[in-house]
């Protein structure tokens, strides 16, 4: 009896869900860890001030970021800049908040003792 290939390979077990080698690989980081990795990973749990494309400025914890350059803030607070206004603005707590990427204008550390 003649087998194929396509035969064999449907008559073959799949392999399991969470097998021991692809575990492996999600445990350990990779070794060559680009710059730019290692500069977004310095950052994490840090405090970002973000100027936005409406004139908001949002500070809070850099949580983490995707390819769009998205922004996670965690512990966040709002200010609404307001030019004719010389008095010190009271935040609006935003709690956790995605700001999108296309509405970023800056990013700062803030090094600001909280």
């Amino acid at each position: 009896m003649l087998i194929t290939s396509m035969e064999q390979a449907s008559r073959e077990e799949p392999p399991a869900p969470h097998s021991e080698p692809m575990q492996k690989q999600l445990d350990q980081p990779s070794g060559d860890t680009s710059e730019s990795r290692q500069s977004l990973q310095g950052w994490l749990n840090r405090f970002m001030r973000i100027k936005m494309t409406d004139g908001r400025i949002l500070v809070g914890a850099f949580v983490c970021t995707d390819r769009d350059r998205n922004i996670i803030l965690g512990s966040c607070d709002e200010y609404v800049n307001t030019p004719a206004s010389n008095d010190k603005e009271e935040p609006r707590v935003l709690g956790l908040a995605m700001v999108p990427g296309q509405h970023i204008l800056s990013i700062e550390i803030d090094d600001f003792e909280r």
